[in-house]
């Protein structure tokens, strides 16, 4: 024991200074624009990214999927870009770009070598303010979308559980349903509505504009405003303001789902994802299924061998989120060999006190992923606006892994009995389509 301590402290300590501190430089536009600069020049690379704080949970609920929608849409060109010409302009500098979208924000970045900086501030910019938002291109992006709900969710096996968890997790708040949307409120949305939702979301005081790498932040700041100091400040954008009532029970559903291995997926209501709570559950994901060691894996998969896989994670957002359970059976095993297990497992969770062995091994894991996170410029970037967005301060950077540290094993055990109760949770189980029974 006395040197398994000595191990612990030696990995505690060197992740502690592992990460050196992230400077980084932040001001506002007079249109509103947030701007954050961190420079860098151990590699002739700049991440260009920009956040805009809009998501599904922003959309009219008979509208839903647009702002995943838009992530597509504003690839499509501008009053300076032609139509398909974004990626090449891109890849052409031999650089990079995507998009992401999730409940809260939709998220673009460019990364370039940094000679071709400017390159990616023209092109945010004309996202921005000049996006070409025509029947054209609607129509392209909607079969687009199409055709990746097709492959993501009806045609991936299990692919259904996120919408199928969150629209019985949350039934007042705009969580209720997932950023792919309904394809029928694509469908049926005109070009008038979907540039009514660029002018309301997209303007630079929705924005956060992040930039890290091999840059001179002087000379940097002279071209942001040269290139976003003239966009037109819109309209304040206000975020959801629902409060979702209590669960008030458990409940239940099952799918029957072009699979053959059967699968339990249990999700309990969480708390916001800035909240302490979060980041205690965090803590207790990492307890039930952080690597092969972990409680559910050694008890579900190497012992009672009734999972093929399991695991647990906290799906965090902005004003709430699930922490999700998710068991997937061995070959001739079923739901029920794995529940009382999983129950089991949660129980402990509540009942005892996790060792301070697990405790330093969990501490030890949320370090390193925290280092992980910023171990790339885009990464940098990114979490930067993160930050200033959710937690209204950049500094979080530097200082988050603080807040996992003043976790305690006390806490782990509290909110275990806070959140992961039956009357907290939507319990779903997917079986085969061949076990459905005939109507």
């Amino acid at each position: 024991m006395k040197n398994f301590t000595i191990l612990c402290v030696m990995a505690y300590s060197s992740l502690a200074y592992a990460q050196n501190k992230i400077d980084f430089e932040e001001y506002d536009l007079d249109n509103g624009l947030h701007v954050i600069l961190h420079e860098d020049h151990s590699t002739p690379i700049a991440a260009v990214t920009v956040l805009y704080h809009v998501g599904s949970k922003n959309e009219d609920p008979e509208r839903t999927g647009f702002a995943h929608f838009f992530e597509h849409l504003l690839f499509e060109g501008s009053e300076n870009i032609g139509r398909g010409d974004f990626d090449s302009y891109v890849t052409n500098a031999g650089g990079a770009l995507n998009a992401n979208t999730s409940q809260d924000r939709t998220f673009y970045y460019e990364l370039l070598p940094s000679n071709q900086m400017e390159l990616g501030l023209w092109l945010e910019s004309e996202r921005m303010l000049h996006a070409n938002i025509q029947n054209i291109g609607v129509e392209t992006q909607r079969e687009v979308v199409k055709e990746e709900k097709r492959q993501r969710v009806d045609n991936q096996p299990y692919g259904s559980w996120l919408e199928n968890m969150m629209k019985r997790l949350y039934t007042e708040h705009p969580y209720n349903w997932v950023p792919i949307g309904s394809m029928d409120h694509l469908n049926a949305a005109q070009l008038d509505e979907f540039m009514n939702f660029y002018k309301k979301f997209y303007v630079p005081n929705n924005a956060t504009l992040s930039i890290a790498g091999d840059i001179d932040i002087e000379k940097t700041k002279g071209l942001i405003h040269a290139y976003f100091g003239e966009i037109p400040r819109g309209a304040e954008v206000v975020q959801p303001t629902v409060q979702e009532p209590e669960l008030g029970g458990e409940k239940t559903a099952t799918i029957y789902d072009n699979i053959q291995l059967p699968a339990i997926i249990m999700g309990y209501r969480m708390p916001p994802q800035t909240s302490d709570d979060a980041y205690a559950l965090q803590m207790a994901s990492s307890v039930l299924s952080g690597g092969p060691s972990s409680r559910m894996y050694k008890r579900l998969v190497d012992q009672d061998q009734s999972a093929l896989q399991v695991f647990a994670f906290p799906f965090s957002l902005e004003q709430g989120g699930a922490f999700i359970t998710f068991s997937l059976a061995n070959a001739s095993k079923t739901i029920e060999d794995m529940v009382p297990a999983l129950e089991e497992e949660i129980l402990n969770l509540q009942n005892d006190l996790i060792s301070e062995r697990e405790f330093q091994k969990i501490q030890n894991q949320m370090e390193s992923n925290f280092i992980q996170s910023n171990s790339k410029m885009a990464g940098i970037a990114e979490s930067l606006a993160d930050y200033h967005t959710y937690f209204g301060d950049a500094n979080y950077i530097n200082t988050e892994i603080d807040r996992y540290r003043s976790v305690t094993r006390e806490d782990i055990q509290r909110v275990a009995k806070k959140y992961l109760v039956k009357d907290n949770r939507v319990v779903l189980r997917y079986l085969p389509k061949s076990e459905e029974p005939a109507e």
